[in-house]
């Protein structure tokens, strides 16, 4: 090994690395635990660059050389120039990282009590690769986000891009409600759509483009308008509702139903310039969390909440605020961040300016108050109407 140790090169190739190891090398993986739970490359040791920094590892102290690896090669240079200078003179890293072992193909060993499961295959582990190494998702939340169920209402402006982004992040199963067909006015900002859908379902259109893009999923395109008799069956079995619809009767029925199936409700809405973005969970936070009649307590008129073919709408516009969307939804399956929930978050395109409004819940609101009294959807449809 001393002949080893004399020449010891300051990075190797993944292909070296056996033979080193064989030859007395102790070989380290310098990546977080939770990039541990993607697998560790055969006959690595877990040694975390944070707990390297921190002073807390405890290093072998036989005088072998070192072989460290990271995802890409970046950490490893680090971790061995830090044991460098703590003395330690025979010491590489692994050019290319984990990366570059997985990619030649070279073995893997478990990560340990959160490794990597037999839903991920090749494909899910290139495929949520940027997921995985994030400590706040890792291996846990993207199996919660491939098992949960997303309804998206609307595949329009705002449904769009909320499905595109909810696809690609692999939420398993996406249900599309629509019953309206592709026009070419909604190629301006309705992305999920192609001129060469033009007349067919926006649903079918929408269900090719998810599917092209992420043909892991699950997607279920319903051709049907929301209405009082079929809008509990529809969402029912949801972790999260989007609502991307254009009008406030869907918008009310929406809403009632997600208070009354305790579902947590992603609501967007834009015109001309403008967008604005909350999160409503008065179902399963009653009296502490609002619901959309908190913000409306009823419909504004026609004059006053024009849709967009009767005002126009930037076409970019309706995709920063179903990302936005998509955001909150992703942060609602995985438990993590801060929602949007007493919160309504404003755009101005124009000015490019976001605000944030305080909004709580109404004790004295017409569909989650102290008094607040459920009449059924018919009733509810009845009201927007009169209006």
């Amino acid at each position: 090994m001393q002949g080893v140790a004399s020449a010891f090169p300051p990075e190797c190739e993944v292909a070296e690395v056996a033979a080193l190891v064989a030859a007395g090398a102790h070989f380290y993986d310098v990546r977080e635990a939770e990039e541990h739970a993607l697998g560790l490359p055969d006959g690595a040791r877990p040694l975390p660059l944070s707990t390297l920094e921190g002073s807390g590892a405890a290093l072998p102290v036989d005088g072998a050389p070192l072989v460290l690896i990271c995802a890409r090669g970046q950490r490893s240079q680090r971790a061995a120039a830090l044991l460098r200078g703590r003395g330690v003179v025979d010491v590489a890293s692994v050019r290319g990282g984990f990366d570059a072992w997985r990619s030649a193909g070279f073995p893997l060993a478990s990560g340990g009590a959160s490794a990597v499961t037999p839903a991920f295959d090749a494909d899910a582990l290139a495929r949520y690769d940027r997921h995985l190494r994030l400590a706040q998702v890792g291996a846990a939340g993207q199996q919660r986000l491939m098992a949960s169920r997303v309804v998206v209402v609307g595949a329009g402006g705002l449904g769009s891009p909320a499905a595109f982004y909810l696809a690609a992040a692999g939420v398993g199963t996406l249900v599309l409600v629509d019953d309206d067909r592709v026009e070419r006015s909604n190629l301006q900002r309705q992305i999920l759509h192609t001129d060469a859908a033009v007349g067919s379902a926006k649903v079918v259109s929408a269900r090719e483009r998810l599917l092209a893009l992420n043909p892991r999923l699950r997607v279920d395109g319903v051709q049907a308008r929301l209405a009082p008799e079929n809008v509990e069956a529809l969402l029912r079995g949801a972790d999260v509702v989007i609502d991307g619809s254009d009008n406030f009767a869907t918008r009310y029925l929406v809403d009632a139903a997600c208070r009354e199936l305790a579902l947590p409700l992603v609501c967007g809405a834009v015109e001309r310039f403008t967008g604005q973005v909350s999160v409503f969970d008065a179902g399963r936070q009653r009296g502490r969390a609002p619901c959309y009649r908190c913000l409306f307590p009823e419909p504004p008129g026609a004059d006053a909440a024009p849709n967009c073919a009767e005002a126009g709408v930037l076409g970019v516009l309706p995709g920063l605020i179903g990302m936005l969307q998509a955001t909150e939804a992703l942060k609602l399956l995985l438990g993590i961040g801060d929602p949007l929930v007493g919160r309504l978050l404003t755009v101005d395109a124009l000015g490019m300016r976001f605000r944030e409004l305080a909004l709580e819940a109404d004790p004295d609101c017409p569909g989650c108050g102290t008094h607040a009294v459920f009449d059924g959807y018919a009733a509810i449809e009845t009201f927007c109407a009169s209006r």
